[in-house]
């Protein structure tokens, strides 16, 4: 895999060195702890953090995010490491908190660009398997060595000892970070939620966290993701009972939609099939391995007859089926959405079917949800959502536990990290609340280097390319602004041919162009716009043939582009992308 133009925008990184700052600010600089994040802030998803002290530098998580509707044949987006370039031998280690794509998901796309032979890498054993299990998909990377660590593990890597905590989330293995640094201690909470009743989990540990509140935190990182909810999240128990709710009163076959890496959900529904004789048949390639991964290593418990193996499920009775599968956020090549839309090899909705789906639409992905929602009623099945009941908990902390959170750890300075720009604000404001001066809040944007010092937070004013980087396919960078507008712009008003053969000798039109049209007009139902067209085309050869001396057909391609583009326009107001191709014979 190689990868190409990693900066979609063309920027190039600023350098330390190469900064106007005041030489007294310099100075400053060198002194202090810089948090860099290259993703993550202002945005759900694709989280990616550097701490950078002296030389050294720390890589807090890889992730991914999933495309915006706008951004078609887009796979994934990933973090822009531009910044790294160069630097790779400085790199002390990558740290991951938990096996979320949103904080893994990057890795095999950015591996090469970061990878050196004594990079080390830090996972815990959940984590580290799902990582390892998707690496085999990309066998022409580097075999990654990665060390398992656990809550109360430490790591000593360069200036920096990062100490691991347990957290709830909705994931097991969720490990907090607690980072001594030169300037002072960084708390980092990961992705997390209070939680007294997990399913499949222990319970937050509080007295764990007040003991790291009395270690004088300088720094506390925190997520924000579920900072504009109001009071507390809800408890795994809760949604628990009333998924059993659904289970008793359900006479057909359930079909169960979740994350593949939820697999503290994945538990519930299995233990409740297991509890009213159901067997449970897994769809979706993600979703088998890492129940697979979960089963091996001791994180999902359930019997072996439970799990039935693809059609042979149809040979049981509705009441007795449940189908667990991906897809609860409508991807077009997700499990649920193929058997809503009859693209199933074996498995269509019908009526007496009760759908659930377990989790809560991510932003940008509720039209499609809706349009799948609707089709599946169509076809007579009924549908559960968390906006009905309560069958699906986030595992985000809500206002009342991130307020907790911070006055258990009682920084002196204070980020919030991971979430769109408002929840960050919303999350500032909670601080504010409990006590926090607003001087000592920074609300950071990706690409913004903080400093850190025992006495002080500031922001840079040169920024580091932080823009997106597009997967498509193999390729990785090379779908850059361009050819996503020109991408758009087919979407939206499709692709106009036009060939003309022209004779070499005259310069002239030979017959008439032939023009094909994609997503644009219907040829058959146009007929007279394309004689129009086809006519003008003849007049703007003909023209510059006319002229006398060798005919620039680059300039003549220009004028076909932009003239036809401009009637094209006048008669039906769309702008078609315009390709005109000239052929000398």
């Amino acid at each position: 895999m190689k990868l190409v133009n990693i900066l979609a925008s063309g920027a190039s990184a600023e350098r330390l060195g190469s900064s106007n700052l005041p030489l007294g600010t310099m100075k400053k600089i060198k002194q202090n702890l810089r948090i860099i994040p290259l993703s993550g802030l202002g945005e759900v998803g694709r989280n990616m953090m550097l701490l950078e002290y002296g030389k050294a530098i720390l890589i807090i998580d890889m992730g991914f995010r999933l495309p915006e509707e706008d951004m078609p044949g887009i796979d994934y987006i990933i973090p822009n490491v531009e910044y790294l370039k160069g630097k790779q031998k400085n790199i002390l280690g990558i740290i991951f908190t938990h096996g979320h794509y949103d904080h893994i998901g990057a890795l095999p796309y950015l591996i090469e660009w970061i990878w050196h032979p004594n990079l080390k890498i830090f996972a815990s054993p959940l984590t580290r398997g799902i990582i390892l299990k998707r690496q085999e998909d990309f066998p022409q990377l580097p075999k990654l060595e990665i060390s398992k660590v656990k809550d109360g593990s430490v790591v000593k890597l360069g200036p920096f000892r990062v100490e691991f905590f347990r957290q709830n989330h909705n994931i097991p293995d969720n490990l907090g970070l607690f980072i001594q640094a030169p300037v002072g201690n960084i708390l980092h909470t990961s992705d997390f939620k209070f939680d007294s009743y997990p399913v499949n989990d222990l319970p937050t540990n509080f007295q764990k966290l007040r003991k790291l509140g009395k270690r004088k935190i300088l720094l506390m990182m925190s997520d924000s993701t579920g900072a504009e909810e109001e009071k507390h999240s809800l408890s795994e128990k809760i949604i628990e009972k009333n998924l059993e709710e659904i289970f008793k009163k359900a006479e057909g076959r359930i079909i169960a939609a979740t994350f593949a890496s939820l697999i503290n959900r994945i538990q519930q529904i299995i233990s409740l099939a297991e509890k009213y004789q159901r067997k449970v048949s897994l769809e979706g390639y993600s979703m088998k391995t890492n129940v697979e991964i979960s089963k091996t290593l001791g994180y999902l418990k359930a019997k072996k007859e439970t799990f039935i193996n693809g059609k042979e499920i149809l040979n049981y009775p509705d009441k007795n089926q449940v189908i667990l599968c991906t897809g609860a956020q409508g991807e077009a090549e997700a499990v649920l959405m193929k058997i809503t839309n009859r693209e199933h090899r074996y498995l269509r909705i019908k009526k007496g079917d009760t759908v659930i789906f377990s989790s809560s639409v991510i932003p940008g992905n509720e039209r499609t949800v809706q349009i799948m929602k609707d089709e599946i009623l169509r076809q007579g099945a009924k549908i559960f959502h968390y906006k009905m009941m309560d069958i699906h908990a986030g595992g985000h902390a809500q206002k009342e536990e991130l307020k907790e959170m911070i006055k258990i750890m009682r920084p002196k300075f204070f980020i919030p990290i991971h979430g769109q720009y408002s929840m960050l604000v919303s999350h500032a404001e909670l601080a504010k609340e409990v006590g926090l001066p607003e001087k000592n809040i920074v609300i950071a944007e990706n690409g913004q280097i903080i400093n850190l010092n025992s006495k002080e937070i500031f922001i840079e004013r040169e920024k580091i390319p932080a823009n997106y980087v597009m997967v498509d396919g193999l390729g990785i960078g090379d779908v850059g602004e361009v050819v996503l507008r020109d991408r758009q712009m087919l979407a939206k008003d499709g692709m106009f041919v036009i060939v003309a053969v022209v004779d070499r000798q005259t310069g002239k039109v030979i017959g008439s162009p032939d023009i094909i049209s994609r997503g644009f007009v219907y040829l058959r139902e146009s007929k007279e716009l394309l004689r129009e067209t086809r006519k003008k085309v003849i007049g703007i050869v003909n023209l510059a043939a006319g002229s006398g001396g060798a005919v620039n057909w680059v300039f003549v391609k220009d004028e076909i582009r932009n003239k036809i583009g401009q009637f094209l326009f006048s008669r039906t107001q769309r702008r078609p992308i315009i390709l005109p191709v000239v052929i000398e014979v």
